[in-house]
């Protein structure tokens, strides 16, 4: 059986910490903070990857993706070969006041066209203007940190045993 009370003599303990240290206050607007590597900010497009595949609007459990497109028809290259049709992206556009920033849409996409930025400071005076259009999207993509490299894993020698050596007459 515990002791009484000890919960809050440790409570005590940790708040007495706290009190004893000096509190640090961070200067934002005139000072940047430094964010850790790959944090998240918002979502950039790389428009040239989007299909309009609509896979990133479905996925969002908010409902805060709305694309627009049109499908155009490009002429055949040989005399056997068919018309190919492919989707043009007209809109593509976020609203951040709805967004929960839970990544799903960039997971989703199977072409690489989302991206966490860590752009933060997008504030707007009225509501209505978080919704952001592909252009601002666009303007984000030069914020997005380049992917870090693969890690090789460990490298696995062969075991000495394995090797057959000359003398054993193999």
């Amino acid at each position: 059986m515990g002791v009484p009370g000890k919960g809050l003599i440790e409570g005590l303990k940790v708040t007495a910490k706290t009190l004893a240290r000096r509190s640090v206050t961070e200067q934002y607007p005139d000072v940047q903070p430094e964010l850790p590597p790959r944090s998240r900010g918002v979502i950039a497009l790389l428009e040239e990857n989007c299909t309009s595949c609509m896979l990133c609007a479905r996925e969002c459990p908010s409902w805060c993706i709305y694309i627009d497109s049109h499908t155009e028809t490009a002429p055949s290259v040989g005399e056997q070969a068919r018309e190919r049709s492919r989707n043009v992206l007209d809109r593509f556009a976020i609203d951040f006041s709805l967004c929960m920033y839970c990544g799903i849409c960039i997971e989703a996409c199977p072409f690489d066209a989302l991206f966490w930025s860590p752009e933060f400071e997008y504030a707007e005076t009225d509501i209505r203007n978080l919704t952001h259009e592909k252009e601002r999207l666009r303007d984000w993509m030069w914020t997005v940190p380049a992917p870090q490299p693969i890690d090789p894993g460990p490298t696995v020698t062969p075991a000495p045993e394995a090797v057959p050596s000359p003398e054993d007459g193999a």
